[in-house]
């Protein structure tokens, strides 16, 4: 913690530096007054701001921030002193945001959706994630009401949230300048309790500073190259924590959209968090971005980290999940000593309160706070008739069910629609490259992650714009690299990691996906190639053969790969993927792409669709070789010709144990 000064002191100076919100006239505390202050975290809600399924068209229950709300009553009641921050990826995410910020465009003087929801809560300040950047920086500078001397920025101040948006990595080229302000301090009363037993309303000063990504500048180039920097997260903070100390605030929370990773720093670092917390001057982290929750036993085993009490290297942190899913909670324990707050780390820590008590159990989960649904009522109306615009037909059943298992069905749309758009429009940009063979990669995006729901299945028979959202989730523009068979082979190498190794011999129980691998990076390529994973070999050594049109694939054979600007520009750490083989970046956006293919063919048989490009190696396994999937859907494995697969346990909450046999 920064020297403090004493409260009369501290509130001048305040004053002075116009940083206070509202002053409260407070007298010196003297030291062993003490008080309990909660600080609530919300984090990557991602626009879910009603327990809804936009693609399964029902309610789900088991996310949303209109139940997140719910909690954030309970909390506040149960902490009289409270202060509720959101640490980002908040404006994208759902169809209701794509309506709201792709089709139906709001005016400078209206609210988005998930604002409005949050104002009707109460937010005391918030940050900018990665995604907030995906819909471009007159779109961001808009709805967060920021003026912003950039390129497409808006200049005039729109409506936006209630509550300060700070950012301190980011900065524009035109003038060097942050384009959200870097840190401000948020002033509100709290009842403290005397050494004598008596107690007093006092104000407290919390300093807010905010971090994004830098890979943002590869994960949306098309939005910001040439337009803003990033700075890395430990650097920005040295940069602007001495002007903070030069206000003397009581406290000073980071709001991070990042993770723990103890991997060698470099300033371009993802998930940054370990080192935010052993920059001195910081008290308390709210963290992101990796769709976890801290505490929590992933972090088990992670140096100078307490998973159970929630500290990084001695600071309180928390990470409060996604998707509205859960609620983050550091109950700090304040002690003033030598006229100053201090946290006594003894009584602190942190909590992360789901919204269903039981995992996936709707039954388990609060109710969600009646003010929100009407809010958003019209927006909602419109999303959802949007999504269901008639757009073809399908005898396909394409679903993700057992993506990870071989059954390509719903990527192989993606990738016929990625492949026929770059074949028409390379030649005309680059003719250079027109005989040069088109592959095209897609990953799975939604393979189980946020539970038995969260699956692409797409029913045989219409088709609409919702089928379109659900075969392709996120908002990104297509992007072609050139390659060759040696690139090829490292992009398919670094997907493989999806699988876990698998010992023949064991007689144990194997599972066979790492879920530590994310599944949108299980890139599985089509095109007239032909790909074998043997996954009883180490990572970086399980495609055992790799054929194009029937002929081994050379280290030198020239290819172009169609994937999307994520990829292109380095997401995931794809070897040889850094942006700078990208020749052509699309204007238009995958999910666009996916749906106009879906209008030209109208009606989607077997047969136009590319044919499963890779298999499992042959191999016999002493003990059973299992993974997870949604309960039930064995049959629609057997159906697309996937049919060494088998439900083993039905775990009774939509999912099951499943056994494969990679003898076939």
């Amino acid at each position: 913690m920064f020297p403090r000064r004493t409260t009369l002191a501290l509130l001048a100076t305040a004053l002075l530096a116009g940083c206070a919100h509202e002053p409260v006239h407070a007298p010196v505390l003297p030291d062993g007054t003490h008080a309990t202050v909660a600080i609530l975290e919300t984090t990557d809600i991602h626009s879910n701001i009603l327990g809804y399924d936009y693609y399964k068209q029902k309610a789900d229950p088991t996310l949303g921030f209109e139940r997140t709300a719910t909690l954030i009553n309970e909390a506040r009641r149960q902490f009289p002193n409270h202060f509720l921050f959101d640490s980002g990826d908040t404006i994208q995410g759902t169809v209701l945001a794509d309506w709201q910020a792709q089709v139906q465009k709001m005016a400078c003087d209206q609210e988005l959706a998930i604002y409005r929801a949050m104002d009707a809560v109460g937010y005391d300040g918030g940050t900018a994630g990665n995604h907030e950047f995906n819909y471009g920086l007159g779109w961001l500078s808009q709805v967060t009401g920021t003026p912003m001397n950039v390129d497409g920025g808006v200049q005039r101040r729109c409506a936006g949230p209630h509550f300060p948006l700070v950012l301190a990595n980011v900065d524009s080229t035109r003038d060097g300048q942050p384009i959200f302000k870097p840190w401000t301090i948020v002033t509100k009363p709290i009842a403290v309790q005397l050494p004598d037993g008596k107690t007093e309303n006092v104000p407290l000063r919390v300093a807010i500073i905010g971090f994004t990504p830098p890979p943002i500048m590869q994960w949306d180039k098309q939005n910001l190259a040439g337009k803003v920097t990033t700075d890395g997260v430990v650097e920005a903070a040295k940069k602007y924590l001495p002007q903070i100390e030069a206000q003397h605030p009581d406290l000073v929370v980071a709001l991070v959209h990042g993770g723990l990773d103890t991997a060698p720093y470099t300033p371009a670092m993802e998930n940054a968090g370990w080192y935010l917390a052993g920059v001195p001057g910081i008290d308390a982290l709210l963290l992101g971005h990796s769709h976890t929750e801290f505490p929590g036993p992933r972090f088990a085993h992670m140096q100078d980290v307490d998973d159970v009490r929630g500290f990084v290297r001695g600071v309180p942190a928390v990470m409060g999940g996604f998707f509205g899913k859960d609620l983050g909670v550091i109950e700090l324990a304040l002690e003033r000593q030598d006229g100053r707050w201090t946290v006594d780390k003894s009584r602190t820590h942190s909590e992360v309160r789901p919204i269903c008590s039981k995992p996936g159990d709707a039954a388990s989960c609060v109710a969600p706070d009646p003010a929100i649904a009407p809010l958003v009522a019209k927006v909602q109306e419109a999303a959802v008739a949007y999504v269901n615009t008639p757009i073809g037909r399908s005898d396909v059943r394409l679903s993700s069910y057992f993506a990870d298992e071989g059954d390509m069905t719903a990527l192989a749309v993606v990738n016929a629609a990625q492949r026929d758009y770059v074949r028409a429009e390379l030649p005309r940009l680059h003719p250079e490259l027109a005989n040069i063979p088109v592959l095209s990669a897609a990953a799975a995006f939604r393979t189980g992650f946020g539970g038995p729901d969260d699956y692409t299945d797409v029913a045989p028979g219409p088709l609409t714009l919702r089928s379109a959202a659900d075969l392709y989730f996120y908002p990104n523009t297509l992007a072609a690299v050139k390659s060759d068979g040696a690139g090829v082979k490292a992009w398919l190498e670094e997907s493989a990691r999806r699988f876990n190794r698998i010992d023949p011999a064991r007689t144990g129980m194997q599972q066979l996906v790492n879920t530590r691998f994310p599944g949108f990076n299980f890139d599985q390529l089509q095109g007239g190639i032909h790909y074998v994973i043997d996954v009883s070999k180490p990572a970086g050594q399980r495609i055992v053969s790799l054929t194009f049109d029937g002929k081994p694939v050379t280290p030198d054979q020239p290819f172009i790969v169609v994937t999307n600007n994520y990829r292109a520009s380095g997401g995931g750490h794809f070897p040889g993927l850094d942006g700078s083989s990208i020749v052509l970046a699309a204007p238009d956006g995958t999910r666009e792409i996916v749906a106009r293919w879906l209008q030209q063919h109208r009606e989607i048989t077997a047969r136009d669709l590319p044919a499963r490009s890779w298999r499992f190696a042959k191999l016999k396994t002493t003990g059973p070789v299992v993974f997870t999937s949604a309960s039930g859907k064995a049959g629609i494995a057997q159906a697309d010709g996937v049919d060494h697969i088998r439900e083993l346990k039905d775990h009774g909450d939509g999912t099951a144990t499943y056994a494969i046999d990679l003898s076939h």
